[in-house]
């Protein structure tokens, strides 16, 4: 797996869980080529860590969710998702260095191959910065540093959503009239 030109930590869409989103490409030096049965990433700050182990990989209007995969000698160039899994896990964005592994699962055998290890630091005011509702932190590849390059970025509510929201509130407001004016 090539290291990912950008990846990102943040809400899932409208959703307000934690995700992971990379774009890389992934290849094999086998002739045959491998079968990915499954990919996850395990996030690490210190001691603590959680794995996101639901995939999902695609583009924006066709997204799959992962379930198996052919990886040839050309590679491919996919955007993954890696979501929190829904027995209630939380992993909260906090000032420190980091740790994000990349796994992909092959089938027919029983563990994770690491495909790539990406290292970052997410400052004080960056985790201030994430408090507020659809924050999330972009990092670009630098490529003098061979590091990464980040910004937080607030996801604000999107206009056709704000006037869905208008409208909504204006026919509450009507029906409340009651001479229905």
């Amino acid at each position: 797996m090539t290291a990912p030109s950008l990846f990102f930590l943040g809400p899932d869409g409208s959703n307000d869980d934690l995700k992971v989103y990379l774009k890389s490409l992934i290849y094999c030096t086998s002739n045959k080529g491998r079968l990915i049965e499954n990919m996850y990433v395990k996030l690490q700050r210190g001691e603590t860590s959680q794995n996101f182990n639901i995939w999902v990989h695609g583009e924006k209007d066709n997204l799959s969710r992962g379930s198996g995969l052919f990886v040839g000698q050309n590679g491919v160039v996919l955007n993954h998702h890696f979501l929190l899994p829904k027995d209630g896990s939380r992993f909260y964005l906090l000032a420190g260095n980091y740790k994000l592994n990349v796994y992909a699962m092959i089938v027919g055998e029983n563990k994770g191959y690491l495909l790539e290890t990406i290292r970052f630091e997410i400052s004080e005011t960056q985790e201030n910065n994430l408090k507020e509702k659809g924050a999330g932190i972009f990092f670009d590849r630098g490529v003098d540093t061979i590091g990464y390059v980040s910004y937080v970025e607030i996801r604000k509510e999107k206009p056709d959503d704000l006037f869905e929201s208008m409208l909504a509130f204006e026919r509450v407001k009507r029906s409340d009239n009651p001479l229905g004016a």
